[in-house]
């Protein structure tokens, strides 16, 4: 359920609505390409700051057993900063950049805490389809929001709000407004089972560690032992590195379709209509990513998804029509979540479970930096091509080194590492 909570946030403000708002009214002083670059600053910051934060507190979480503390705390931040975006005005830029920064953190922050539970609560058998079944939930609960808030955007009436001609600009804006707000509270009102029902894991030392020694000091030893013991835990690291170069492919994809489809010629109802059929294609298939898991095991399932996303790549070279952009939302709905859910539980079943929370800060790191490369990659290419059909091309070469990365993976050593790793353990 968690999933379904924080996805509202990842499709109403980082996907869909609020880029918008924030090009066409926050930066409404600026031109859209400086408003844009403002955008992508802001998205950068958020990626620093939970880069030096993740693998330091998920390590202080180990040590405190606080995974669902942090958990809560970081979701509250981003609750508050969701909702406090309904009183961005006309050129408040700055207002918006920093409420953006701490949404992103709030989200990313808590998913570290929250992905980090995942070895807890799912035994070997079921890891591969607890992850993609909270994938698909997540698809389900965002999109349906996405639905309602457009819903209402596109006609005000349904809430009795003003429309029409006449109207003022704060009333024009704020049917988008209340959406942010919306957010906030589907974000926090969909928090409370895992706060409520999921045990938080018991506090675990090893046994040179004494029980009464200071967290912070401990979560800083532990991350000095792990950095220097990472040869222990190869697979995990491979795991980790592969799904950060395939990762930095499909987060461009994401990042990049409303731009690409734009520069091809695709209406801006046929864009908004498109993320929603990727959210929705997405539920099914997470699903059966999960299914297909437990046939051929997560990293072949993996595999399967790469093939894909290379065939998405061709296919998009070629396509002009808003009938072609429909097919390749399709196709990613295909993938997206499976593909991305099973490189979570992959790496949680190769992580000693007393360090889940060290590991998944550092997973988080990984995953920001995933989502940095790639688009500049593409920026690149756009220069070097003159168009993204172009540019779409060397997206490809992410999930073929990616892949080759993930092909060295040995599961059953990296399984077997973290298991040793678990043993000379004390629950205190």
């Amino acid at each position: 359920m968690y999933d379904w909570a924080v996805s509202s946030m990842q499709t109403v403000i980082t996907t869909a609505v609020f880029p918008i708002y924030f090009i066409q009214v926050a930066g409404a002083d600026r031109t859209p390409e400086a408003a844009t670059q403002s955008l992508g600053y802001a998205n950068t910051v958020a990626a620093i700051v939970i880069a030096l934060l993740a693998p330091i507190l998920g390590a202080v979480a180990d040590v405190k057993a606080a995974k669902k503390r942090f958990l809560f705390a970081f979701m509250l931040i981003g609750v508050v900063a969701t909702a406090g975006m309904f009183f961005i005005d006309h050129g408040e830029l700055l207002f918006a950049s920093a409420l953006f920064v701490l949404s992103i953190a709030g989200a990313t922050g808590s998913m570290t805490f929250y992905e980090a539970l995942l070895p807890h609560i799912a035994t070997d058998e079921e890891i591969d389809r607890v992850s993609t079944a909270a994938y698909a939930i997540g698809y389900i609960g965002g999109g349906l929001l996405l639905a309602i808030n457009l819903a209402w955007i596109s006609n005000p009436g349904l809430l009795g709000l003003p429309s029409g001609d006449g109207i003022t600009a704060d009333q024009a804006t704020l049917p988008v407004r209340l959406a942010f707000v919306s957010v906030g509270v589907w974000w926090l009102l969909f928090s409370i089972p895992v706060l409520r029902t999921v045990p938080e894991p018991p506090r675990t030392v090893e046994s040179d560690e004494r029980s009464t020694a200071n967290p912070f000091t401990v979560a800083f030893s532990r991350l000095g032992e792990t950095l220097r013991e990472m040869r222990h835990y190869k697979q995990a690291f491979l795991a980790m590195l592969a799904f950060t170069i395939y990762n930095d492919g499909i987060q461009t994809i994401i990042k990049m379709a409303t731009a690409f489809g734009t520069e091809i010629g695709i209406a801006r109802p046929a864009l908004i209509k498109a993320i929603l059929l990727v959210q929705f294609v997405g539920i099914p298939f997470a699903f059966a990513f999960g299914t297909l898991a437990g046939k051929l095991g997560a990293k072949r399932s993996i595999f399967l998804g790469l093939v894909v996303y290379t065939g998405i790549c061709m296919y998009a070279y070629g396509i002009h029509t808003e009938r072609e952009f429909y097919i390749l939302a399709v196709l990613v709905g295909l993938v997206q979540g499976g593909t991305q859910a099973l490189s979570r539980s992959l790496f949680a079943s190769m992580v000693p479970k007393h360090k889940s929370g060290e590991f998944f800060g550092f997973y988080s790191v990984f995953e920001k930096f995933g989502g940095i490369l790639g688009p500049l990659v593409f920026a690149i290419a756009i220069g070097q091509t003159g168009s993204s059909r172009g540019a779409i091309l060397w997206v490809i070469a992410f999930f073929v080194i990616g892949g080759a990365i993930l092909a060295k993976v040995n599961v059953q050593e990296g399984e077997r590492a973290a298991r040793d790793a678990d043993v000379n353990l004390r629950v205190v």
